[in-house]
C-alpha cells in the first residue's frame, strides 16, 4: 500500500532528480516510462547508463590499443606518444568541475545527451586526420575528453538518486564494471579493427555508431525527472503527505550556496580528501598501465626474440588483444569481489570500505613490481602478475565512489565527484603516461640506442607506478580513521 501511495503522490515529489525543476515550479507531466513499473523503469535507466559508460571507456582506450601503429604513423618519440593520453585526460579533468556545477543545477539528461553527441562526433572526425596534422589529432583527443567528462561526472549521481544506500553499492558496482570492460573492449576493438582492415583509422569509426545508439536510448528510455529514493520519501504518511512534500528540498532550492562554499565544505571532509588522494594514486597507476603495457610487452618480446621488430606501419596487435581481455576479465571479477567484500565486511566493521581499498592497493603494487622484474625472462609470468595487479586495482572502483556518496551530502555529490575527478586526474593519469614517456626518453638519450635499452628504459620508468600504489594504500588507511564520523555528519 505504501508503494501505491508513493506512486500516486509522485507528481508532488518529483523535481529532485536530473537537475533543477521547471522555472515556474510545475512538474513535467510527460514521463516517457510508465509509472506503474518503477522497478522496471529504474532498471532500464541503469541499463542505458551502463551502455553509455561502456562506450565512454571504449573511446578512451582506442588510442592505447593501437599505440604502436599511431607512434609509427606520426613518427613519435615515447614522450610525444604519452602526450596523447595526457591531453585527453587534462581536458577531461578541467571540464569535470564545470559539468559537476551544471549537473547540480540543471537537467542532467540534456547534459548527458550533449556529451555523447559531442564526443562521438569528434571521434569520427579524428579518423580522417593525416600524418601531417599530428597537432590536430592531439586536439581531437582533448575535445573527446571534454565530452567524456560530462558522462563520468553526472551518471553516478543519477544512480544515487534512483537507489537507496542498501542497493546503491550493488548498482554502482554494475555501473563501474563497465569501466574495465569498456577499457578492455577498447583495446580489443582497436586492435581487431586495425588488423582486419589494415588501417588503424577505422578503429575510430565504430564507437561513434554505438554512441548514436546510446543517445537514442537515452532520449527514449530516460525520463527527465524521477522521485529521489530517500528515507524521507518512504516515511511520508497519507495524513502528512502534502506538507512533507513541500518541505522536502529539491536540488534547485537547496543549491543556493556558491561553488566556492561547496568546495570549502568538501575540503574540510577528511574522508573525502583522503579517499580522493587514494583514488589519485589509483588513477596514476591505471593511466600509465593503460597506455604503455602493450608497448612494454612488445619490447619485452622483442628482447627475448619472441617477435621481430615492427618495421612496417601495421604492427602486431596481439598484446593489445590479450591485455584487453585481461582488463575485461579482471575488471569484472575485481568490481564484483570488491562490492561483495564491502557488503559482507560492513556488517562487522564500519571502516571496511577504506580498509578494503588500502589492502587491494598494497597487493596490486607488489604484483606490478614483480611483473616488471620478470618481464625480460618470462613473458607468461609477466602477463599473470599484470592480471593480478589489475584485479586488485579493480576491487576499488565501486567502493571508492560509494565512500564519497555516503560521506558527502546529496546536494553536493555532483560537485564532489567533479572535484574528485579533477584532483585524481590532475595528479594522477593526466601526467603519468607523459611522465613515463619522458623518463623513458631520458634514459634512452643517455645510452647507446638499442632494442635492449628501449626495453630497459620503459621498465625502469614503470617502477614508479609500484611506489605510487603504496602511497595510495596509505591514503586509504588514513580514510579509515575519519570515515565513521564523516558519514554521521553527512547523515545529519
Amino acid at each position: 500500500e505504501h508503494e501505491d501511495t508513493g506512486l500516486l503522490l509522485q507528481p508532488l515529489l518529483e523535481g529532485q532528480n536530473y537537475g533543477a525543476a521547471a522555472a515556474d515550479g510545475t512538474q513535467c507531466s510527460s514521463v516517457s516510462v510508465s509509472r506503474n513499473s518503477p522497478a522496471k523503469r529504474d532498471c532500464l535507466v541503469v541499463a542505458v547508463l551502463c551502455f553509455g559508460n561502456l562506450i565512454n571507456f571504449m573511446d578512451w582506450f582506442i588510442v592505447p590499443g593501437i599505440l604502436l601503429d599511431i607512434q609509427k604513423y606520426f613518427g613519435l618519440s615515447d614522450g610525444k606518444t604519452g602526450l596523447l593520453q595526457t591531453v585527453f585526460t587534462l581536458c577531461y579533468m578541467l571540464a569535470a568541475p564545470i559539468f559537476g556545477y551544471l549537473g547540480d543545477r540543471y537537467n542532467r539528461k540534456i547534459i548527458l545527451g550533449a556529451g555523447i553527441f559531442f564526443w562521438s562526433g569528434v571521434t569520427l572526425g579524428s579518423s580522417f586526420i593525416t600524418e601531417l596534422h599530428y597537432g590536430l589529432f592531439v586536439l581531437s583527443r582533448g575535445l573527446v575528453g571534454i565530452g567524456s567528462a560530462s558522462y563520468s561526472t553526472i551518471a553516478p549521481t543519477i544512480i544515487a538518486d534512483l537507489f537507496e544506500e542498501g542497493k546503491r553499492t550493488t548498482v554502482l558496482s554494475i555501473f563501474y564494471i563497465f569501466i574495465p570492460v569498456g577499457s578492455g573492449c577498447g583495446y580489443m576493438l582497436a586492435a581487431g579493427v586495425a588488423k582486419s582492415t589494415g588501417d588503424w583509422h577505422w578503429a575510430f569509426r565504430v564507437t561513434p555508431c554505438m554512441g548514436a545508439l546510446a543517445l537514442l536510448l537515452l532520449i527514449l528510455l530516460v525520463p527527465h525527472r524521477i522521485q529521489r529514493k530517500t528515507a524521507a520519501h518512504r516515511a511520508l504518511s497519507i495524513s502528512g503527505t502534502i506538507q512533507r512534500a513541500h518541505e522536502e528540498p529539491d536540488v534547485h532550492r537547496t543549491a543556493k550556496t556558491t561553488w566556492c562554499q561547496d568546495v570549502g565544505s568538501l575540503a574540510k571532509n577528511c574522508s573525502f580528501v583522503c579517499s580522493s588522494l587514494g583514488l589519485t594514486a589509483m588513477a596514476f597507476v591505471t593511466g600509465a598501465l593503460g597506455v604503455w603495457v602493450p608497448l612494454f610487452l612488445y619490447r619485452a618480446q622483442v628482447v627475448q626474440g619472441i617477435v621481430p621488430p615492427c618495421l612496417q606501419e601495421s604492427c602486431n596487435s596481439s598484446n593489445s588483444l590479450i591485455f584487453g581481455g585481461i582488463t575485461v576479465g579482471t575488471g569484472i571479477l575485481g568490481v564484483i569481489a570488491g562490492a561483495e567484500a564491502a557488503r559482507r565486511l560492513r556488517k562487522i566493521n564500519n571502516k571496511a570500505d577504506p580498509l578494503i581499498c588500502a589492502t587491494s592497493m598494497f597487493i596490486s603494487a607488489l604484483c606490478l613490481y614483480i611483473a616488471l622484474m620478470v618481464a625480460q625472462t618470462n613473458i607468461l609470468s609477466t602477463f599473470i602478475f599484470i592480471a593480478f595487479g589489475e584485479l586488485f586495482l579493480s576491487v576499488n572502483w565501486a567502493v571508492v565512489t560509494d565512500i564519497l556518496l555516503y560521506v558527502v551530502t546529496p546536494r553536493r555529490q555532483s560537485t564532489a565527484i567533479a572535484l574528485q575527478i579533477l584532483v585524481s586526474h590532475l595528479l594522477g593519469d593526466a601526467g603519468s603516461p607523459y611522465l613515463i614517456g619522458v623518463i623513458s626518453n631520458a634514459i634512452q638519450a643517455k645510452n647507446t640506442p638499442s632494442l635492449q635499452w628501449s626495453f630497459w628504459s620503459m621498465q625502469y620508468s614503470f617502477v614508479i607506478c609500484a611506489f605510487v600504489g603504496v602511497f595510495g594504500g596509505g591514503f586509504f588507511l588514513l580514510t579509515s580513521f575519519y570515515v565513521e564520523e564523516d558519514r554521521k555528519e553527512a547523515q545529519r
